[in-house]
């Protein structure tokens, strides 16, 4: 047995996923990017196309541009991106000739590893993506999903992970528990029986904060076999984000295991996420008291002031415990899908809309129309028989009974939105609203430059200028900083 334990970095992915609504741009990402380079870890998570969607939408940046500038800064890394299997942004399917555009354009672009996931677990499709994967030479990783129901057990999970490990050319498989709700006991016996289902294949683990159970999990994987951990920069840690990077290292190193980790960029980090939190006045990861509810509801952490923002829509903030227990009920009604996009959100707004209205399903949004409809795959368990007549009786329901996915080519695409985009354009402009995608192409190149943070390298290089230069004007470009000093007029 190798004692051997690798790490994912999650910190520029799901840290700021989860505690700064996906609100990190460009210059904050190349603020750190070299010091992250420099750790050795075994992937850099980067790239979701909803962090994609809040840098066009809340940045007005391009979010290639942004890829582009971060794998210049990070050359020893191998970046990551993730992605669902039929959707690039928003709830419903995207036609198969986008999503495997999506894969090349990605890769085009320096991406080398992806992590791919249904929560519905449609093998076939995530297969077909496996395949697009492949021939652009990069690395898949499948994700299992983990829900916790009746119908999701050691053997459900176990026989999910045999299949994966039979996809070609299959890099690892990762268990993603996005809710932090795998209790102890559960990870005592299905961490074991994953290792074994998935045989040759590495078994990474992705868990989330969200009960404060995740760092002990972890530990309990490592005892069963497993090799690869997620996890954050402390500042972006813990919460509802994933295990923080230090500590995760003291866990190990006190149970006996080894690593391979440079720990001397590990505070430069650190302090580089302080500092741009304080900038920006965003949140930092703090560790949650133990709290049974979460199990109960099963939704992310994040999701929690998404409800809270419909909630206030309505004045009716003080109603979020209200809509949590809704949320349970909805769930179990549904088919009990694992809480991660889209279902979780399927299931938060369903729960807020049966709360605001007083009526249960009286106003029902259409993906969970579709989703009904088993245009997002089938669930684990069947429906609820009066949920789903509900659902589908409504006006809305009875307009798409009939309704099949369209599956336009690429040419048609351009067609439709301009037949001389770049590719990268064309996604954008295919998944996004006009308006945001206008003003980010139409804001010129991206900022790069962020004040230095006390004690990074750059202000060490900026203090040590001013203190030997006379010049009124200094141009630094290095791997992870770029950095502009006008000496001012007096």
């Amino acid at each position: 047995m190798s004692a051997d334990v690798e790490f994912i970095d999650t910190t520029m992915r799901d840290g700021q996923q989860s505690l700064w609504g996906m609100r990190m741009q460009g210059r904050h990402m190349l603020a750190m990017a070299d010091d992250i380079d420099r750790v050795g870890y075994r992937v850099v998570d980067l790239v979701v196309s909803n962090v994609f969607e809040a840098q066009v939408r809340f940045g007005h940046e391009d979010p290639w541009d942004v890829l582009d500038h971060v794998r210049a800064a990070m050359p020893n890394s191998r970046l990551r991106a993730g992605m669902r299997s039929f959707a690039i942004v928003g709830f419903s399917r995207n036609p198969d000739s986008l999503m495997e555009l999506w894969v090349r354009t990605l890769a085009k672009h320096g991406v080398g590893s992806f992590w791919l996931v249904d929560c519905l677990f449609d093998l076939e499709k995530m297969k077909w993506i496996s395949k697009i994967v492949n021939d652009v030479g990069a690395e898949i990783v499948p994700c299992i999903m983990y829900g916790n129901s009746p119908v999701h057990t050691d053997e459900y999970f176990a026989n999910i992970a045999r299949e994966m490990a039979a996809f070609p050319n299959v890099g690892s498989i990762m268990l993603a528990d996005e809710a932090g709700v795998l209790r102890p006991e559960g990870a005592r016996t299905l961490l074991p029986a994953l290792v074994e289902a998935a045989g040759d294949v590495l078994l990474e683990l992705h868990f989330h904060s969200t009960t404060g159970m995740a760092p002990l999990n972890y530990m309990t994987g490592l005892e069963a076999g497993a090799r690869i951990l997620h996890t954050a920069s402390r500042p972006l840690a813990t919460g509802p984000s994933l295990p923080s990077v230090e500590g995760m290292l003291d866990n190990i190193h006190h149970a006996g295991y080894t690593h391979k980790l440079r720990k001397g960029p590990l505070p430069r980090i650190a302090n580089t996420l302080n500092y741009i939190a304080e900038l920006e006045d965003r949140p930092l990861g703090v560790p949650r008291e133990y709290s049974e509810f979460p199990y109960k509801h099963q939704l992310p952490g994040g999701m929690t002031g998404t409800l809270l923002a419909q909630l206030a829509t309505y004045n009716m903030t003080d109603r979020l415990d209200e809509v949590l227990e809704e949320a349970s009920v909805v769930r179990t009604e549904v088919g009990y899908p694992p809480s991660a996009t889209p279902f979780s959100q399927l299931i938060g707004i369903q729960a807020v809309l049966n709360i605001v209205t007083g009526e249960r399903y009286k106003i029902v949004p259409d993906e969970m129309i579709l989703y009904a409809l088993g245009h997002l795959g089938q669930p684990a368990a069947p429906f609820d028989t009066n949920a789903l007549d509900s659902i589908l009786s409504s006006p809305r329901g009875k307009e798409f009974a009939t309704w099949e996915q369209p599956q336009p080519s690429l040419k048609e695409l351009r067609h439709e939105y301009g037949e001389n985009l770049s590719d990268e354009e064309l996604i954008l402009r295919v998944v996004m609203p006009k308006e945001d995608v206008d003003a980010a192409m139409g804001n010129g190149p991206i900022r790069t430059e962020l004040p230095p943070a006390p004690g990074s390298r750059g202000a060490a290089i900026a203090a040590d200028i001013i203190r030997t230069s006379t010049a009124n004007f200094v141009d630094v470009k290095q791997p992870g900083l770029n950095m502009t000093l006008r000496r001012g007029c007096v």
